[in-house]
């Protein structure tokens, strides 16, 4: 288990040696979360790039309110959503035309095992998910928060966040037997 503790004191003594256990720390699981929020590869890379940036310019003004872990996982979902709404921006696209992308970006990818139907009817229920409950099934499901630290890393309340995860998992069940 990452003990943030002992992050958060080199950090403040020794900047670069305490973010360097930071990214040793949290890199793979915020990479894995990213990338199931942006699909590509080398989108995943550029916002995982810009979170540890950010981490890495206001460390000295994380204020302790949340876990590291928390504070870490709001950025990369702040970042994700960025990159995402840019696309819709950029284009005018729909969140649904979004969706489509996403859709065509995981078929493009090594990202699922292609052999497994299910694996794959199972990530195109996610990415068919509306935003919200696709982020809180992801945190849920993957990362295994609870719905407390969910709740601060969405700023959300902890009962709307279990009816969204409670409609995500009857929409993939749904989505998976019908489609």
């Amino acid at each position: 288990m990452i003990n943030e503790n002992k992050i958060r004191e080199v950090c403040s003594s020794n900047r670069e040696r305490g973010f360097k256990m930071l990214m040793d720390s949290f890199q793979v699981p915020i990479y894995n979360y990213i990338r199931r929020l942006v699909v590509s590869h080398e989108d995943a890379e550029d916002v995982l790039q810009e979170v540890f940036i950010r981490v890495f310019r206001h460390i000295d003004q994380f204020r302790e309110e949340s876990s590291l872990s928390t504070w870490i996982y709001r950025i990369a979902t702040n970042e994700s959503l960025r990159l995402l709404n840019n696309r819709k921006d950029e284009g005018v696209v729909s969140a649904e035309d979004v969706r489509e992308e996403l859709m065509g970006k995981l078929k493009a990818s090594d990202y699922i095992d292609y052999e497994n139907e299910l694996a794959v009817k199972f990530q195109e229920a996610i990415l068919s998910l509306p935003e919200k409950q696709r982020l809180v099934f992801n945190l849920r499901y993957y990362d295994e928060l609870e719905y407390e630290e969910i709740a601060r890393v969405l700023d959300s309340k902890v009962d709307t966040l279990k009816v969204n995860y409670h409609y995500a998992k009857e929409k993939i069940k749904e989505y998976i037997l019908n489609r």
